[in-house]
C-alpha cells in the first residue's frame, strides 16, 4: 500500500493524507517509508499546518515555536505533573517537610467534592504539616530550549477545606527553580485561616505563571497547614486534587 502511494501519488496529496492520520502513526510508521515522506514529516510546515487545523496556538503569539513538532506533542500530552494528588495511594510520592502533631494522614472526604471522582484527601494535625514535590521538567519531557524559548504558562491549582468543628490554617508555596534549584519566581499567597463552626466548604487556589523568563528547570510545590485549636488527631486543613500543568497552547 505505502509503496504504491509513494510511486503514484503526488507529494501534495501524500501531505494531505498524512495530515489526516494520527500524529503518532505519522512519526512512527509513515516517516520510515521513504526519504520524501521523511522530509514531509520532519518539516516545520507539516506540524505548523497540523496545529492550525487543530486550533493549537502558542499562549504568547509573539513566541513562535522553534520546534513545531515538539510544541504539538507537548500540547497534546498536557497532564498533571504531580504524583498522587488525590491521596489515592496515601502519602506515596510526597516528601514530608513538616509532620507535626499526629502527623499527616489520608482519609475519605467528609463532604462531597465538586468532582465526584475525588473521594479522598490529605489531612493535617495540631502541629504544622507540610508536604512537597519537586518536578524535574527535563525528565517530564520539557527540555531547556523549549522552556526558555516558549515560556509556556504553568497552571497551578489546589483544593482545601476545613472541618466544621475546628479552626485551621492553610498555606501553599510554588517555586519555579533554575538548574541549581534557586528560585526564579514564587507564588506564595497569604495563609488562609478558618474559624471554628463553618460549613466545611471546598475552596480552590489557582495561579498561572506567565513571562517568568528563561532558566526554569524545576518546579517545587509545597502545601499544608495545621489546626489552630491544638486538638489531638486530624482536625486541621484538608487538601486534595492538587495540580501543576505546563500549558504551551492558549486555552480554547
Amino acid at each position: 500500500m505505502w509503496s504504491g502511494l509513494q510511486a503514484d501519488v503526488p507529494l501534495a496529496v501524500v501531505e494531505e493524507i498524512l495530515l489526516n492520520l494520527p500524529a503518532h502513526q505519522v512519526v512512527r510508521v509513515c516517516r520510515l517509508v521513504c526519504q520524501e515522506w521523511k522530509e514531509l514529516v520532519d518539516s516545520a510546515a507539516h506540524w505548523r499546518e497540523r496545529c492550525r487545523r487543530e486550533r493549537i496556538q502558542p499562549c504568547d503569539a509573539s513566541r513562535t515555536p522553534e520546534d513545531w513538532r515538539l510544541f504539538y506533542f507537548l500540547t497534546k500530552s498536557r497532564r498533571n505533573l504531580l504524583k498522587n494528588p488525590r491521596a489515592e495511594d496515601k502519602l506515596k510520592g510526597w516528601n514530608i517537610v513538616e509532620n507535626g502533631g499526629d502527623c499527616w494522614a489520608a482519609e475519605e472526604n467528609r463532604k462531597p467534592f465538586p468532582d465526584e471522582t475525588v473521594t479522598k484527601c490529605f489531612v493535617t494535625s495540631f502541629g504544622l504539616c507540610l508536604k512537597q514535590q519537586l518536578i524535574d521538567l527535563k525528565k517530564e519531557g520539557y527540555n531547556a530550549a523549549f522552556m526558555d524559548q516558549m515560556q509556556p504558562h504553568i497552571r497551578i491549582t489546589d483544593w482545601y477545606a476545613p472541618r466544621f468543628d475546628c479552626g485551621c490554617q492553610y498555606e501553599i508555596s510554588v517555586e519555579l527553580l533554575d538548574r541549581k534549584k534557586k528560585p526564579i519566581c514564587t507564588f506564595q499567597p497569604d495563609k488562609v485561616f478558618f474559624e471554628q463552626w463553618n460549613d466545611e466548604p471546598w475552596f480552590e487556589m489557582k495561579h498561572v505563571f506567565k513571562d517568568y523568563g528563561p532558566g526554569v528547570r524545576f518546579i517545587r510545590f509545597t502545601h499544608g497547614g495545621v489546626d489552630t485549636q491544638f486538638w489531638a488527631g486530624w482536625y486541621g486543613i484538608r487538601v486534595t486534587n492538587s495540580s501543576v500543568e505546563i500549558c504551551p497552547a492558549e486555552e480554547r
